[in-house]
């Protein structure tokens, strides 16, 4: 744990210029990603006697959170500043009970995490309306490495966070990252989708994984997928969905202004971890004996562009681009109004162009070649 500790958090920072606004603070992330690590790096600032510590898998706590009354409240934070209340997500009615401290307790600063962003949403989202800040905790970034090991320690380490990807326990326990991965994968991962989601077949959240691993950065059709799963497209479209409320994966959807021949609903589907998506399939192999090379960097380049962004607080729509005639663009960031396209490619030899049908209908865009030899260049660092 004190490993862990040390490797500071990009979140910490934007967690400290916050916690004076008078507003909840929440941090959602998959499991296992650090949040609770993090409350105790947020907690070294300050006085021990200040806080409150709950964790909502003990029962005792998650009991005082349930239908509490202001007076319970009142009487079980005394004279503590902050609260720190650990995996909410587990307790009933929470949104009513973290509404009654901001509105009726105003001396009290409130950081609250979760690791399921559907259930905690749900039972938050109209109690705190206008009166929560909300932030996502990711695996390790490639800065936050960085900035801890060195630049040119985090750049031998490439080919490792392209195949074992960037959680915690996996980036500091080096040797052991499979046996971690297939931990966290066959116990953690879903845990949350199972206990709050009645899942009539849930081996299909592990055969829908499977499928999805390989057609990772692909467009997916969830008819397609459907077939092969022998259930309807809303099942596979509502499986999707939770998987992706519980940060194991995320979509891009196709950018179109209305240009001739654009695909305009089409989506693909990355993870949130290479190392995680590795372990679906059962494939650890090294670069040089993989065909998927480009798609393992390309899902690399994109999860690490969502943490930069996120982390500097950059708010941008991101897109794939892609026309009938097969011209297409890997990624798109739209930032108040501006585009800036990004062709992915592992290989820093490999030319590229902007395809004409972009440049031509979008003229005020940027174009970025990221590759393996510049791909740092994009992540802050």
């Amino acid at each position: 744990m004190k490993k862990l500790i040390m490797i500071n958090r990009s979140l910490h920072s934007i967690l400290l210029n916050n916690i004076s606004n008078n507003k909840a603070l929440f941090v959602m992330g998959a499991r296992q990603v650090g949040k609770s690590s993090l409350l105790k790096m947020f907690s070294e600032n300050i006085d021990s006697e200040k806080i409150l510590w709950l964790n909502c898998d003990n029962i005792e706590d998650r009991k005082l959170l349930s239908n509490a009354t202001i007076t319970d409240l009142k009487r079980a934070i005394g004279n503590k500043k902050y609260v720190f209340i650990d995996e909410a997500q587990r307790v009933i009615n929470i949104g009513m009970s973290l509404k009654l401290i901001t509105d009726q307790m105003d001396n009290i600063r409130l950081i609250v995490t979760g690791s399921s962003s559907f259930e905690l949403s749900n039972l938050t989202n109209e109690p705190l309306t206008g009166r929560k800040y909300e932030y996502r905790l990711f695996p390790f970034s490639v800065k936050e490495c960085a900035d801890h090991y060195g630049f040119l320690e985090e750049k031998r380490q490439f080919e490792n966070r392209l195949i074992y990807g960037s959680y915690p326990d996996v980036v500091i326990n080096h040797g052991n990252e499979r046996q971690i991965l297939n931990n966290l994968v066959g116990s953690y991962l879903y845990k949350d989708i199972f206990i709050f989601q009645d899942l009539r077949k849930p081996e299909l959240i592990e055969q829908l994984l499977e499928m999805l691993a390989l057609q990772m950065g692909n467009e997916i059709s969830y008819n397609e997928l459907a077939n092969s799963l022998q259930v309807d497209s809303a099942t596979v479209q509502k499986y999707i969905s939770l998987l992706e409320k519980s940060f194991v994966i995320f979509r891009l959807r196709s950018f179109s202004r209305n240009v001739r021949n654009e695909i305009k609903k089409s989506r693909k589907i990355y993870f949130y971890d290479n190392g995680v998506r590795n372990a679906i399939l059962e494939n650890f192999n090294q670069l040089n004996l993989r065909t998927d090379r480009g798609a393992l960097f390309e899902n690399y380049v994109i999860s690490e562009r969502k943490k930069y962004l996120h982390y500097n607080q950059i708010y941008a729509k991101t897109y794939f681009w892609r026309t009938t005639q097969q011209q297409e663009i890997d990624y798109i960031e739209e930032i108040d109004g501006k585009l800036s396209s990004f062709e992915i490619k592992f290989n820093s030899s490999k030319k590229v162009k902007q395809p004409l049908t972009f440049s031509k209908n979008y003229i005020n865009s940027e174009f970025n070649i990221i590759n393996s030899e510049n791909f740092y260049d994009y992540m802050g660092i």
